[in-house]
């Protein structure tokens, strides 16, 4: 531990920088620029200009979705990758995103989001989420026992059966149904309902902390369930408790912003390559990181080709795909 803690504190560093550029960057990024050193006086005294508008009013609350989704499902990452031993597993495995997908186009063609403008998308996103994962995890007991071997193989069949369903509302829905449910399934951070944003952020936050209390049980149970028992944890009782976190991050996260890809799976990944296996810093280093990596991909998504914005999604894709296949190139994760 004595050892272990310099290089944990200067993890920690590196990642709270690189959360803060990421954001500074974000928000004086645009097709109004802001310069960085006049961000902080805006924001105190510039009430009522233009550029108090911008910053508050639109890169404000896409650096707070940011900051909650990316580190959201970063930790999901880290929880399900050690709860499996897989380095493959995101937090997208187990179905989640496929159900939230099909209840956000489901939404769309039988016009919900017009009654409910505000909440009905991530309403209905969430209530798929949430079947699925009552339906994995109803599968998947026995007696007590959670089935963790098949739980991936459950997850994936009910992602294609999901995805299937919506490339089948895709074929029969006009045209501008089809736009929207495309854009929703490509991502985007752009969320001007602040009682969603402090949901997705407030929910992120307190689940980092209640992982945190359990963060030696994850320690145990990555080295495998038989050495967990050995050392005296309650295997089955953390087992749910840990796909519960991860599953609720994941729901939240794709119910508020869609489709979202790569971050829990790259992030956990090359954050363990950097600080080690231990959770105790593993959970907050990579929830920084991601959190970090969604906010700097949402200003790439919004600038890069401006004034069109592209999907937040594909551009985690192109930069997630490229850090994977450098970290696999490097050394196995496990």
């Amino acid at each position: 531990m004595k050892n272990s803690l310099p290089r944990w504190t200067f993890s920690i560093f590196i990642s709270l920088v690189f959360l803060v550029v990421a954001g500074v960057i974000s928000l004086s990024s645009g097709s109004a620029g802001i310069p960085a050193n006049k961000i902080i006086s805006i924001l105190l005294n510039g009430k009522g200009t233009s550029e108090y508008s911008i910053l508050f009013d639109i890169r404000l609350p896409r650096i707070i979705l940011g900051f909650a989704i990316g580190g959201a499902l970063s930790l999901a990452g880290v929880i399900l990758q050690g709860m499996f031993r897989n380095p493959l597993v995101e937090p997208y495995t187990l179905g989640i995103s496929g159900g939230a997908a099909l209840g956000a186009s489901l939404c769309i063609i039988l016009k919900l989001n017009r009654l409910l403008p505000d909440i009905a998308m991530p309403l209905s996103g969430f209530i798929g989420a949430f079947l699925v994962i009552l339906m994995v995890y109803l599968i998947n007991i026995r007696k007590g026992i959670f089935m963790i071997q098949g739980l991936l193989l459950t997850g994936v069949m009910i992602s294609f059966i999901s995805s299937s369903l919506v490339i089948l509302i895709l074929a029969i829905s006009r045209a501008e149904d089809l736009h929207g449910i495309i854009f929703w399934i490509m991502g985007s951070l752009e969320e001007p309902n602040w009682v969603l944003i402090w949901i997705a952020f407030s929910a992120s936050l307190a689940c980092l902390v209640l992982s945190y209390l359990f963060c030696l049980d994850m320690n145990a149970l990555s080295l495998g369930e038989e050495e967990a028992i050995h050392l005296g944890i309650d295997v089955e009782k953390k087992k749910k408790l840990f796909f519960f976190i991860a599953s609720m991050l994941t729901g939240i996260s794709v119910s508020v912003t869609g489709l979202i890809g790569f971050v829990g799976l790259i992030v956990p990944h090359f954050m363990r390559m950097l600080v080690g296996y231990d959770h105790r810093i593993l959970l907050l280093s990579s929830f920084l990181a991601g959190a970090g990596f969604l906010i700097f991909c949402d200003m790439l998504a919004r600038t890069v080709i401006a004034p069109i914005e592209l999907p937040v999604g594909v551009i985690t894709g192109i930069i997630g795909g490229s850090i994977f296949i450098y970290a696999l190139s490097k050394r196995s994760p496990f």
